[in-house]
């Protein structure tokens, strides 16, 4: 039995992305995918900020958990988007308003 102990290492996400960067074609998927992750760091923020779980979101939203977790998924997903309600409906669970940009 070894007497050594577990010693996690920090990842350091800022490293590894810049090191991904340099493989051929991430740079281009990644940002391919940038509008998506925005989307669903809007989402986690506005919960976050909110200080809710996702149970509290959807009993607000009157919904399930796993709905809930679904729509959050889904922000990353080509073969299924949220409707424009139901990002409304979350936004206002989470006492936000929901506001669409072109830029």
């Amino acid at each position: 039995m070894h007497s050594e102990q577990f010693k996690p290492v920090r990842l350091d996400t800022k490293a590894e992305l810049a090191r991904a960067m340099q493989r051929p074609g991430f740079k281009a998927a990644w940002e391919g995918l940038e509008e998506e992750y925005a989307a669903l760091n809007e989402l986690l923020q506005a919960r976050k900020q909110a200080g809710l779980t996702q149970e509290e979101v959807a009993a607000r939203m009157g919904t399930t958990k796993s709905a809930v977790s679904r729509l959050e998924a889904s922000i990353r997903s080509e073969s299924h988007s949220p409707s424009f309600a139901t990002l409304r409906k979350y936004a206002h669970a989470c006492g936000k308003r929901l506001v669409i940009k072109m830029v």
